[in-house]
């Protein structure tokens, strides 16, 4: 029972979105009247054109009006299919920009630590083959459900005064199509519910291995991952075929509904034209209608899997959508003062469906001050530095800077003074010139140089051969986790912050990369405000003061020195990891 209930919610959404293409769907109700009309005068003229070259011997001169109106209807024909289809592309258009523009804002609010569960091949499946699933529903079904409930009415309505027969086995037959389509729809729904998860899954995990494809053949596992692969294609493949499948099956069956209809209209006619109860101008005028009024009902019936593809890309969208996020950092009318402590007061913060990660805790970070975070895992660390970055808010007490509450509309104040440092700094498909300017693009070279002097890059740098020009990430120059540590440095100290923060910097490095970072880290604690989440324990003798973490609470603090020779987690800390106390 939750299967339809999903489903249903992703077309109720997928209606809701109809408001964003208003009026180029509007404009499409107005042009649908006139297509039926142009049909109902097309089917006449050629009828009558017939009618006077067969019965009546009209020569040339006889039918030359009906002739030269049909030019006029064919060309306002087609130019109103080509209206259509330019106005269900601008519906699409408009929807599409719509969504993708509000996903885009979704994704900035949420920030990395809400969507640290989803994989990144997940999020660019609903954001690029998502959003694109909606085109069909707005371009194509949107524009055949206008003209099935408009152009079948017209023509109705034309038949009805030239042979009421023929008009009642058309009515009683339109609700074939509407019937076959709700038999099949629960079935069709739910295999492209199951083929939309699996192109998700698919798309992460392609992702997923592009990106540890080099450590896959370093383990020579690249061969042993060929197979997964082709298992996922395969399951893919299937779900494909399965939906192409009941596309074709339905398209058939409602060709054959349609050809039996017309096939009943023009017996009857043929009927009453040989027993003389009908003249040939008004059966040939039925007959000709007869097709025009079932061909919007077999392309909506066509077009209704663009709707159910839509439908189940719409659901995951919608969900993503629903999620409950901050509101965007804007500036504040009240400003931050310009220097003070960091105050955190009985905050708690606990994930949906977890324990609390944060559990009342107390802390004061002092301007200027060295600080190192340490805990076992699960102590709060991570929930911590999300805090401290804006990325969550508490659920309960308070943060202060300056003893001023640091609210969401302080947070992109906030943010110019802190600079993040995460273990693992992503280098974007780029030269090394545009990942360093990715928080300030108005600096100029020599301000970037200056950064990558303070972050100990420069002279690494200028031994490669396009110095700032190199292309790197995606494709381009690699770098080594030491060298990619100190572009992601010089890109925070280009925004010149007072506050750092550092999520293990020196998780990924080998010795020589790790006394450089501690030299660095020593210069730059004259003039900043250093906090450091640490896993290495040796890491931190130089902190002022080390904060012990654990069960989201502030368990000890103090200096090395202090910790490691008093009892308590750090010095359990320090037994674990094979040290002993200094």
């Amino acid at each position: 029972m939750r299967g339809p209930r999903r489903l249903s919610s992703g077309t109720e959404w997928l209606r809701r979105q109809r408001a964003g293409a208003a009026t180029p769907l509007r404009r499409l109700r107005l042009l649908a009247p006139l297509s039926g009309i142009l049909i109902v005068a097309q089917a006449w003229l050629l009828a009558h054109l017939i009618d006077a070259v067969a019965f009546r011997q009209a020569g040339l001169d006889g039918v030359w009006p009906e002739m030269a109106a049909l030019l006029p209807v064919f060309g306002l024909r087609f130019v109103l299919d080509w209206l259509g289809a330019r106005l269900g592309f601008e519906a699409a258009r408009r929807v599409k920009t719509g969504v993708r523009r509000r996903l885009l804002t979704q994704l900035r609010q949420l920030g990395p630590a809400a969507l640290e569960n989803d994989s990144s091949g997940d999020l660019a499946a609903r954001l690029v083959d998502g959003v694109e699933a909606l085109d069909g529903y707005f371009s194509r079904y949107q524009p055949a459900l206008v003209l099935m409930t408009v152009v079948p009415l017209v023509v109705l309505l034309a038949v009805f005064p030239s042979d009421w027969l023929s008009g009642l086995v058309l009515l009683l037959t339109a609700p074939l199509v509407p019937l076959f389509m709700a038999l099949i729809g629960r079935g069709a729904e739910r295999r492209n519910q199951a083929q939309w998860k699996l192109l998700r899954r698919m798309g992460a995990h392609f992702l997923n291995v592009i990106q540890t494809l080099p450590t896959r053949r370093a383990f020579n596992a690249s061969r042993r991952e060929l197979h997964h692969i082709s298992r996922i294609s395969e399951s893919f493949r299937q779900a494909t075929m399965s939906v192409l499948y009941l596309a074709f099956l339905t398209s058939a069956v409602l060709e054959f509904f349609a050809a039996i209809s017309i096939a009943i209209v023009a017996v009857f006619i043929g009927f009453r034209l040989l027993d003389g109860g009908m003249d040939f101008f008004h059966g040939l005028f039925v007959l000709l209608l007869a097709p025009e009024f079932y061909q919007p009902l077999r392309n909506f019936g066509v077009q209704n899997h663009a709707r159910m593809e839509a439908a189940a890309a719409a659901e995951q969208i919608a969900e993503l959508l629903d999620r409950p996020a901050p509101a965007l950092p804007v500036a504040g009318e009240d400003p931050l003062p310009a220097h003070g402590a960091l105050e955190l007061k009985g905050v708690r913060y606990a994930y949906e469906g977890q324990r609390q990660a944060l559990d009342g805790l107390d802390l004061r970070i002092r301007e200027g001050e060295r600080i190192a975070i340490v805990g076992r895992s699960g102590a709060g660390k991570s929930t911590l530095a999300a805090l401290l970055l804006g990325f969550i808010r508490p659920d309960e007490g308070a943060i202060r800077y300056g003893g001023q509450p640091l609210e969401p509309q302080h947070l992109a104040a906030w943010r110019q003074r802190i600079g993040w440092i995460p273990q693992r700094p992503h280098l974007f498909h780029g030269s090394l010139l545009d990942n360093i300017r990715l928080g300030a693009p108005e600096a100029d070279r020599e301000q970037v140089r200056a950064a990558c002097e303070a972050a100990h890059a420069l002279a690494f740098i200028e031994r490669l051969p396009e110095g700032l020009d190199t292309r790197v990430g995606d494709g381009g120059r690699p770098l080594s986790g030491g060298e990619a540590q100190r572009i992601a440095l010089a890109r925070a100290l280009l925004r010149d912050p007072a506050w750092l923060l550092l999520d293990e910097p020196a998780a990924h490095l080998d010795p020589e990369h790790e006394r450089w970072l501690d030299e660095t880290l020593n210069g730059l604690a004259r003039d900043h405000t250093l906090i450091t989440i640490a896993h290495r324990l040796p890491g931190t003798r130089h902190a002022d003061r080390i904060l012990v973490m654990q069960d989201g609470r502030l368990a000890q603090a103090g200096d090395y020195a202090t910790l490691s020779r008093a009892p308590g987690p750090f010095r359990d800390l320090l037994r674990a990891g094979g040290l002993e106390a200094a």
